[in-house]
């Protein structure tokens, strides 16, 4: 073959290969917009009600430079670092379509359910071409033992990411985006009214309120459905009941957020309403909080003397502040880069930063009184450390116990009559006994 004929052959095989990777590039760059517009349209254009655009710079901005970031760079990049790409936005592509899948699932499609599920789609896709062009670029020359080992290298590189980032990543970004959609039936033993009040930060929540009979009343917390036991345990004493949907759930206006973050605003606001109702003593309000309704409860408390009693049951921790603070979960060092990617991941799609431990918050309840209930067995047993922790912390008054045998915040189903003399007995003595 003459020197004329080899360069003609090895131009059109470099231009096959750039029309290749215009191609794969074209369509990299289309399915990135796409995930954009999501996030654009999610954050952006179409918030959660009592939301504004302002109110998610950082979950809207970060995510954008990053896609901008990945589009500019890609047809630069070599074939592993263009199938790292693809692969990583396509599985932020499918994440963020999750949450249009369970809104649809739970109520029907709506607002930006829509660029959700062209997200989804657009994730796949680039799922597909990452995997195609990994493939595609493996290396075949050297020993196959080379060969192998780096595969499994690379295999073990992709299950340790998973572990640390991809996962801590997915649970941050569903805890922040997806919540209950719906109202649950009202079985509270008692007659009550439809409520509604208005957080500092402008948001309208919905509730439920059983009149009080003695001058005092307790949130049930939180949401509308798992506090009910404790709703109808204390109406049948005579206490009115505020159970509501905190913000981002059920009727409830803003951002959902499954870990409780700021969620203490929610809180004050439901003890303000109380405080304004004519068949109450705005001195004897009192809250019981289940599990993160707890931990946002001491915070809440810590932080407002609107509250003269408050139970918090199940209360362990919010984030690696309370992982670092809590004796309990110290030992834990295996866990602390998943939870880093967590805290850093929560800080993004929440646009604040974590709350302060609940060990550092505990001292500021008093003088209201502060009652920790855990479980035995709850969450593996892990909550007796920290709970222990939160009472030693605690200036009086203070009361701690651990439901024998008891499963996580199972103690009124687990030791009921126990679990109803302790309960009531602490709020007689620090909201009817109070002068």
């Amino acid at each position: 073959m003459s020197a004329a004929s080899t360069e003609q052959v090895g131009t059109r095989a470099r231009t096959g290969v750039w029309a290749r990777l215009a191609s794969e590039a074209l369509l990299a760059s289309a399915a990135l917009a796409v995930i954009g517009l999501h996030v654009l349209d999610d954050r952006f254009l179409q918030p959660e009600p009592g939301r504004a655009a302002n109110d998610h710079l950082v979950s809207c901005l970060v995510p954008l430079a990053l896609i901008s970031a990945a589009t500019i760079s890609y047809p630069k990049l070599r074939p592993g670092l263009r199938a790292s790409v693809a692969l990583l936005f396509g599985y932020f592509g499918v994440l963020a379509g999750t949450e249009a899948v369970y809104y649809t699932a739970n109520g029907g499609a709506s607002g930006d359910d829509f660029t959700g599920f062209l997200s989804l789609a657009a994730g796949l896709l680039l799922l597909g071409l990452g995997c195609v062009v990994l493939w595609s670029s493996r290396r075949q020359g050297g020993s196959r033992a080379w060969r192998y080992g780096r595969r499994l290298l690379i295999a073990a590189g992709v299950v340790v990411a998973a572990g640390v980032v991809f996962l801590p990543t997915s649970v941050a970004y569903v805890v922040t985006h997806t919540a209950r959609a719906e109202t649950p039936q009202a079985n509270l033993g008692a007659a009550f009214e439809d409520v509604q009040f208005r957080t500092t930060d402008g948001l309208l929540l919905q509730g439920w309120y059983i009149p009080s009979k003695n001058g005092a009343a307790v949130i049930a917390f939180p949401g509308r459905s798992g506090p009910q036991k404790q709703a109808r345990m204390l109406a049948r004493h005579g206490y009115g009941v505020l159970l509501f949907d905190r913000r981002g759930e059920g009727e409830s206006d803003g951002d959902p957020n499954a870990f409780g973050w700021g969620g203490e605003r929610d809180l004050y606001a439901a003890a303000a309403y109380l405080r304004s109702r004519p068949d109450l003593d705005p001195n004897r309000i009192g809250a019981i909080g289940l599990s993160v309704g707890g931990e946002m409860l001491i915070h809440a408390a810590a932080h407002s003397d609107a509250f003269a009693a408050v139970v918090s049951e199940g209360a362990s921790g919010q984030s690696l502040r309370d992982e670092l603070a809590n004796p309990g979960l110290r030992d834990r060092l295996l866990d602390l880069p998943a939870q880093i990617s967590l805290v850093a991941a929560m800080t993004v799609f929440t646009d604040q930063l974590p709350p302060p431990s609940l060990k550092s918050e505990v001292a500021k309840i008093a003088p209201a009184a502060v009652f920790f209930v855990y479980g035995e067995r709850g969450q593996g047993g892990s909550e007796e450390k920290p709970n222990r922790g939160f009472y030693e912390a605690a200036r009086e008054p203070k009361q701690l116990w651990g439901v024998p045998k008891g499963q996580h915040i199972a103690g009124i189903t687990t030791q009921p009559e126990e679990y109803e003399r302790r309960v009531i007995g602490f709020f007689d003595a620090a909201l009817l006994n109070s002068t």
